[in-house]
């Protein structure tokens, strides 16, 4: 690296040194949590009983999942040291990707169980302090997610330059750094797998809980939410940080670490060197540190409306977003004097993924007309909301597949595309880290959510007064919201990651056989039928994560049914329900209906590639990303809508609380539940994993196909 220039070589340390800052900053979060009080010895009774669940659940999770990765590490090793087919590190950052991705979603939950309750207590004080208790519960997971994604990137970035470098002795530096990002491009797959699994096994086990909980408890026994006397009660609660915590930062780990390999690679082929390698790595460093600013501004006054409570989220975000703006300019200006225009490619990512985040707010919060109207859907029974929620959800695709439209076509034209395609594309590789690179306070306002939910399951078990329930409710609403803009900026930082991974995808097919010709036209009956499979992957993805949560939700129902006919005095409060009998089933049923779906993303890449080649592999791609991203949306934003028409209910519109239209609308938000937790989000993960394993095989395919 003795060629590359001294303020390149400067600027790469801040990758690790911003790894560290995100940690520590994780860390003193996690302490200011933790020195607030529990609360009564009830509170911490029902805390403790949920992160036991929660511990068991992804203790099961984790020994499940490490038997497909030693599977996978013998394979990828026969494919290295047998074959020669891909380099001999991509087992190994195989297993890193994955360790690191689980470990950010295992120190979010361990956090946010133990924040839930402190959460309570700190409502009963105000709804200020609550809001910090559970924001800063939230920073944890999202400045944990960034740190460890950078770090797993700068280690293995400065280790593999030593590698190639002294080692191999190669010499020159564009050889050099083609090496290295060639290497660190197929490591994402460890990360996506890990997130798959925890994505689907955590979404069955937390909507599991929670339909099983409502059919019986709200419509068959009409008794409140989180009612001590609901078996499923606990259950439901340990699904919310094993899904929505623990799943989601494995979800948006692989996307952090996805859109900066594959930009990072895109930057070689764009001809910019450790320059343009360097962009990406520093640029997030740089937003997490802008992040970390950006925390600082998130505080409300007591009785603060809805508007209130997420302007002070909003303003936290909007804050760290101008910072990046600003500081990615002089970035980029140091690192490439020549072609300055990929900034804009920043600025249309950051563009983007505010405008996402908002109209995702849009269709889905009931501070707004959609989600009104469809509460007043509910008037006239189950079906008619039903209706309403699809036709929003589908009608709710249009403005994001709009936006990621005009993102991707601003980054690519301004960043150079019309002189050179893989400028272009590295404008657009650029763009996806733009959006991503205020992930950990963006992050921290979606992580917040299942802390405030789970506190005020904790108020209302633990019977303390009714204005702590008000805060949390608050709180809760607000957490529906900003839980359904993450997902909505997970779906569009996904599509962009995996334009560019699909980019990566085709380099990497021309670096293994320069001679190789791909004839990506629709003409190509290869293409077309890798089209047709892409476009059908997601539809049978979330046909069997759909028939999954219904299967387990089927077991929860039965069991609380049960309980609360055997067990004497259970409906007059006289007699405790089994929990744990609730807690195992989801348990066993989400470790039993995850492999299906996770494997589909491993097995159908591999079985194209081979029949027919590296073509029909780059339809499939793109097939898959075009219809998942539009599925992705219209399930996660129906999901929401419905979940928030409900809330929208029982603050006493349209009759409140044990109304029909309320019945009407826990039916709903039954159909949504699923829509929004499991098969919407997980699709996101699925689009770039099938990107992901394309690449690893890519060798394979160009050795082995039948046909093409």
């Amino acid at each position: 690296m003795n060629d590359v220039p001294m303020i390149v070589q400067i600027l790469f340390y801040l990758a690790p040194i911003g790894a560290v800052c995100a940690l520590v900053f994780a860390l003193t979060q996690a302490i200011k949590v933790l020195k607030f009080d529990e609360g009564t010895d009830l509170m911490k009774k029902i805390s403790a009983a949920v992160r036991r669940g929660a511990n068991a659940y992804l203790k099961r999770q984790y020994t499940g999942v490490g038997f497909f990765f030693a599977g996978m590490f013998v394979v990828l090793a026969v494919m290295a040291f047998g074959f020669h087919l891909i380099t001999p590190f991509v087992p190994f950052a195989f297993l890193t990707g994955g360790f690191f991705s689980g470990l950010s979603g295992f120190i979010g939950m361990k956090i946010a169980t133990s924040a839930n309750a402190r959460t309570a207590n700190a409502a009963m004080s105000s709804l200020n302090k609550g809001l910090r208790v559970a924001f800063s519960s939230g920073a944890v997971m999202g400045f944990t997610v960034v740190g460890l994604g950078l770090l797993d990137l700068s280690i293995w970035f400065y280790f593999l330059k030593f590698w190639y470098g002294t080692v191999q002795v190669i010499t020159d530096q564009n050889q050099l750094i083609g090496a290295i990002t060639s290497a660190m491009l197929t490591f994402g797959m460890g990360a996506s797998s890990m997130a798959l699994f925890a994505r689907v096994g955590g979404g069955i086990f937390t909507k599991a809980a929670d339909v099983g909980a409502d059919l019986v408890g709200k419509i068959e026994a009409g008794i409140p939410e989180d009612d001590p006397r609901n078996p499923a009660v606990i259950a439901d609660n340990v699904g919310d940080n094993v899904g929505d915590v623990a799943g989601m930062g494995a979800d948006l780990y692989e996307s952090y670490v996805g859109s900066i390999v594959s930009t990072a690679a895109l930057a070689v082929a764009a001809g910019y060197g450790f320059a343009g390698v360097a962009v990406p790595m520093v640029m997030a460093a740089v937003g997490m540190l802008a992040s970390i600013v950006g925390t600082f501004f998130v505080r409300t006054e007591e009785k603060a409306s809805q508007k209130a409570l997420l302007s002070a989220l909003r303003r936290g975000v909007w804050i760290s977003a101008g910072l990046i703006a600003v500081l990615s300019y002089v970035l980029i200006a140091v690192l490439l004097p020549d072609n300055k225009n990929v900034y804009f490619a920043v600025l249309s990512g950051l563009l983007a993924g505010v405008l996402i985040g908002y109209f995702t707010e849009y269709f889905t919060s009931d501070n707004y007309k959609p989600t009104k109207n469809l509460a007043n859907t509910s008037l006239t029974g189950p079906a008619t909301i039903i209706i309403g929620g699809l036709s929003l959800g589908m009608l709710s695709t249009a403005v994001p597949v709009v936006i990621i439209g005009a993102s991707v076509l601003a980054s690519f034209y301004l960043s150079g595309g019309a002189s050179s395609f893989n400028m272009g594309l590295y404008g657009v590789g650029l763009s996806a880290v733009g959006m991503l690179s205020t992930l950990g306070i963006t992050l921290a306002t979606d992580a917040y959510g299942p802390v405030a939910d789970n506190a005020g399951g904790i108020a209302e078990m633990a019977g303390l007064p009714a204005e702590v329930r008000e805060r949390t409710d608050a709180l809760d609403s607000l957490g529906n919201t900003t839980a359904a803009t993450g997902k909505g900026f997970a779906i569009g930082s996904a599509a962009l990651t995996a334009l560019a991974l699909m980019a990566a995808f085709v380099d990497e097919v021309k670096r293994v056989a320069p001679d190789f010709k791909m004839d990506l036209s629709l003409t190509n009956p290869t293409v077309l039928v890798g089209l047709f499979i892409g476009a059908m992957l997601p539809f049978l993805f979330g046909a069997l994560t759909m028939n999954a949560v219904g299967r387990a939700a089927m077991s929860i129902v039965y069991e609380v049914r049960r309980q609360f006919k055997e067990i004497v005095g259970l409906m007059e409060g006289k007699a405790e329900p089994d929990y744990e009998t609730c807690v195992t089933l989801c348990t066993k049923a989400a470790q039993k209906e995850m492999v299906l779906p996770a494997m589909l993303a491993i097995i159908m890449p591999i079985g194209t590639g081979l029949l027919m080649g590296p073509t029909a592999v780059a339809g499939l791609l793109a097939g898959a990303t075009v219809s998942g991203f539009v599925m992705a949306i219209m399930m996660a934003n129906s999901g929401g809508a419905w979940d928030n028409a409900k809330k929208f209910i029982e603050r006493g519109n349209y009759g409140g609380k044990g109304s029909d239209a309320h019945k009407a609308a826990v039916v709903g938000d039954t159909v949504g539940d699923p829509f929004k937790d499991t098969s919407g989000p997980s699709i996101n993960i699925l689009i770039k994993l099938l990107s992901m394993v394309s690449i690893v095989f890519a060798g394979l395919f160009l050795a082995f196909h039948v046909i093409g």
